[in-house]
Parts: C-alpha cells; sequence; structure tokens
C-alpha cells in the first residue's frame, strides 16, 4: 500500500500520466474498456514508474481514488499498451494490485525489463530498510511462483498497512501460503515490507484478519527446503478468494 497524502509539503506537482494515444482508436468494445477501466480514472493516477519501448507502455499508476471507493481494495494499476501505428489503434492489459512491487512483476512478465520500471524515488516513502528493498526486489523480479488469493490495504494514517495472503503455485513448496505485510511509518515517512510462511490458507487469511484488528502476532518464519527459496509474487492469473472472507 502507498500513499501520497504525507504530512510533509509537495515540493513539485505530481506527475500526470500519458498514455500516448493521441490519433489511435479501437474497436467499440475495447474503447469502452479502456474506458471503464483505466481512462475514466486517468485524472486521478500518479504514475510511479512507466518505461516506453516503441510501441510498448509500461505503467505503475497510484490510484488516488481507490481511498474513497471499496475498502480494502487495491491502489495500484498495472497497464501495458500496445500500439499498431500503420493500423491507427492499441490494445491494452490492465489489473489492479495492492504493492507497488507487484505491478512491477507483472510487467515484467509482459515484457517489460525489470531495470526499466523503477519506480521514481520522489513519490511515496521509501523503504525503511534493507530487508524491505530485498524482499521488493524479489518480489519485482521473481514474482510468478506465487498467486494472490487475498488483500486488503488500510489507508488510515494512524495505521496505514496493506496485507496480501499467496498461494504456492508449486505444490511442493515449502511454506505454500504466505502472506507479505507493508506497513508505513507517518512520523519517519518510510515503510517496511515482511513475508511470513504458513501451512494453510486458514492460518494465512486468520493472521491477515488479526493485523487489520491489530490483534496478530509476530509473522511465522518462511521454511525453507535446503538452500532452494523460492519468492513470493504475484501469479499471472490470480486465484479464486476463498469464500466466506470479505475484503
Amino acid at each position: 500500500m502507498l500513499s501520497l497524502t504525507e504530512p510533509k509539503p509537495v515540493r513539485k506537482p505530481l506527475p500526470q500520466v500519458d498514455f500516448r494515444l493521441d490519433g489511435l482508436d479501437a474497436d467499440e468494445g475495447r474503447n469502452l474498456d479502456f474506458y471503464r477501466w483505466v481512462g475514466s480514472g486517468e485524472d486521478m493516477f500518479v504514475p510511479l514508474a512507466e518505461h516506453h519501448d516503441g510501441p510498448a507502455s509500461y505503467y505503475v499508476l497510484f490510484d488516488r481514488a481507490a481511498t474513497y471507493g471499496i475498502p480494502g481494495e487495491p491502489q495500484m494499476l498495472a497497464v501495458h499498451l500496445q500500439r499498431d501505428y500503420e493500423e491507427a489503434t492499441f490494445s491494452f492489459e490492465q489489473t489492479p494490485l495492492p504493492l507497488p512491487s507487484m505491478a512491477q512483476s507483472w510487467l515484467v512478465h509482459r515484457g517489460c525489463p525489470p531495470e526499466a520500471i523503477a519506480l521514481d524515488p520522489e513519490l511515496g516513502p521509501p523503504p525503511a530498510d534493507d530487508a524491505t528493498r530485498a524482499l521488493e526486489r524479489r518480489l519485482a523480479g521473481d514474482g510468478d511462483h506465487y498467486a494472490m488469493g487475498y488483500s486488503y490495504t488500510h489507508d488510515d494514517p494512524d495505521d496505514m498497512v496493506t496485507v496480501v495472503a499467496l498461494r504456492a503455485l508449486d505444490e511442493g513448496a515449502p511454506s505454500p501460503f504466505r502472506v507479505v505485510v507493508e506497513e508505513v511509518d507517518t512520523d519517519t515517512w518510510t515503510h517496511t515490507l515482511r513475508e511470513g510462511g504458513f501451512d494453510t490458507v486458514d492460518e494465512a487469511l486468520q493472521w491477515c484478519s488479526d493485523r487489520l484488528t491489530g490483534e496478530a502476532g509476530p509473522l511465522p518464519p518462511v521454511r525453507q527446503a535446503g538452500a532452494a527459496v523460492r519468492p513470493a509474487g504475484v501469479a499471472k492469473a490470480p486465484a479464486a478468494r476463498p469464500p466466506g472472507r470479505s475484503r
């Protein structure tokens, strides 16, 4: 979870997103889908990272309007645009995700070079420590081993936290369920990212629920199989949220 509403003064106006679609069109259905999922919120998007490679563009966007929507919904949007200049048309993919590093991972697995989609260091709270930076690199670069099953973004200034529950795609992976937690310290204006390992989905979801109510204990460590450690991340196709759990 990343908020741009820090109490510190803004040094310069927030950058605006430019989808570079002037002179391009698409069929009626695609145009409608783009407007519904991307274009209608253009004025509220802040580009935390973007990369342009000829006809292709990749964006990590912070949606400032998400805080006014359904509680807990992801506040990041990953967008992949493909343009056909000869036909004067375009196509796109998009997905909302709870963490910037997960949006980066989604774009990397659609052809964006990892080094080209680094976050703007002047936007949002920076990492508080090396552990956060290391985990974010893993999420961004190797984020296709786990599927996201649940997330909740809590942007109360008194407790700014995002919890994400993940399921291993490899049934033999140690700690088949993981929880990734991002917390923002509004006093130092930094953020930390940590992960824990669980044996069952119920245990992972219960820890998330307890953290959101302030009752969670420490995250259990991730179990390792020998020297092999498989990173948590975002799947190419998100898993269904378990029944009976609200966001």
